[in-house]
């Protein structure tokens, strides 16, 4: 019985760890970012199209030049991501706070409307 508690307890925190781990910039997978919240199927497989393209990031406010980007949601995900061994740094002022989902796409809408107009 208490065999069975250690094992479940060990699956558990080995599988938060996974969760909690944020996803390297420069080596994730589509599934990978596709999993980080505010960030869809579409946006994942531009990143990796981006990184591809453009070689890697230097730092997570690279991300921003990345179609469907904006600042805010860039700074929403500054948590969840890194560029490199290192954590992400927040570069972005400490009040900016995070935003949810609607927000960030709000945001990413006009940064496309902003590059449409650019074009």
């Amino acid at each position: 019985m208490l065999k069975k508690l250690l094992v479940a307890l060990f699956a558990f925190f080995a599988f938060s760890g996974l969760a909690l781990a944020a996803v390297d910039l420069n080596t994730g997978t589509v599934e990978q970012l596709d999993g980080l919240k505010g960030v869809g199927p579409a946006k994942a497989k531009a990143i990796v199209e981006y990184r591809t393209k453009n070689g890697p990031f230097k730092s997570v406010d690279d991300l921003e030049k990345v179609k469907g980007f904006g600042k805010k949601t860039v700074d929403a995900l500054r948590s969840d991501v890194s560029v490199g061994s290192e954590p992400a740094k927040a570069e972005a002022k400490a009040d900016k706070g995070k935003m949810d989902k609607a927000e960030a796409k709000k945001e990413d809408k006009k940064e496309d409307k902003k590059d449409a107009k650019k074009k």
